[in-house]
């Protein structure tokens, strides 16, 4: 069996771009290459792993399988050449939805006092990993389980749920909610790296409607038009204030675990003094097990959040 990185990459460009076209231009080559490239594959397999039609494109029972373990396959070559090429002039913490909040700066101002030659640095990926299985970062914020024997987490603080609303919606005059409060509206959520699922309402008083959206920006759009209405973690509401949008929090809603995720074989030299600094930005002790209750950070969670109502420490405890 001969099998190519390159091949790989094709498979998975175009089950993620839905067309050749589109994974052509994602890629930067040819259509053709792309086709050349997943023909080669399902000989070198013995296996067809694309049912293909005038329109659209979709995985067979067997290509759902392969292209599994091709992401995981190409994740590892991401890591080996980030071990080769890194420099080590940075820390590149990711996160997918939201960094820190209110927590981000203390934590880069810190961390800068003690390392003012190697910058803390917070980078977007939108992804389950936030950019720590291609490479994109050494840490890795995730509010959400990472069942994945590769990485290891230990938790740095929780967090309280806030509904996102229309400013001139009837729910915006409220100065806290409940998670019940927002059955009857069409619920904007990000199904693959968000906090956000149907089972934190009660089987009897879902949401009719979810409406799923892949990006903040978007989710926030869809928000201030009265669109929809979203749950996010405090972070979010610190972090993206935006017109149009009022943060509330929800009383009673369970709170999310915040951790520090990083490869299980090969943890950044930095992971001690980050995770100290960040369970002391949180609140928690420096010194806190992973398991340990956060004490409760000094002032409200609305602190510095625009939109955010006057009550908005309720539940914080």
């Amino acid at each position: 069996m001969d099998v190519r990185v390159r091949q790989l990459r094709a498979l998975v460009a175009v089950v993620d771009a839905g067309t050749f076209t589109d994974a052509a231009t994602a890629l930067g080559v040819s259509q053709a290459a792309v086709s050349r490239s997943v023909a080669a594959l399902e000989q070198a397999l013995g296996a067809r792993v694309l049912q293909r039609t005038t329109r659209h494109v979709a995985l067979t029972p067997t290509g759902t399988r392969i292209v599994a373990q091709a992401r995981r396959i190409l994740d590892e070559i991401a890591h080996l050449q980030r071990i080769v090429t890194d420099a080590h002039t940075e820390v590149r913490v990711g996160y997918a939805w939201a960094a820190l909040g209110r927590h981000t700066r203390r934590l880069q101002k810190a961390w800068a006092a003690a390392h003012p030659r190697v910058p803390l640095v917070f980078v977007q990926v939108n992804d389950p990993t936030a950019g720590l299985s291609d490479g994109t970062a050494d840490l890795a914020v995730i509010r959400r389980p990472l069942d994945d024997p590769r990485f290891a987490t230990a938790e740095i603080g929780r967090e309280s749920r806030y509904a996102a609303v229309a400013t001139d919606s009837s729910l915006a005059r409220r100065r806290s909610l409940r998670i019940e409060d927002l059955s009857r509206s069409t619920v904007a959520m990000d199904t693959r790296t968000g906090t956000t699922t149907l089972d934190l309402w009660p089987a009897d008083s879902r949401p009719g409607s979810v409406r799923e959206t892949p990006a903040v920006d978007e989710w926030l759009t869809l928000i201030a038009a009265g669109q929809a209405v979203g749950v996010t973690a405090e972070a979010t509401a610190h972090q993206y204030p935006r017109p149009g949008v009022a943060y509330r929090v929800l009383r009673h809603a369970p709170r999310i675990s915040v951790r520090l995720a990083w490869w299980r074989d090969d943890p950044p030299a930095q992971l001690g003094e980050v995770l100290a600094l960040a369970r002391t930005a949180y609140g928690w002790s420096a010194a806190a097990p992973a398991s340990a209750t956060p004490q409760r950070a000094a002032g409200s969670a609305a602190e510095g959040v625009q939109g955010v109502g006057e009550e908005a420490g309720d539940g914080l405890g």
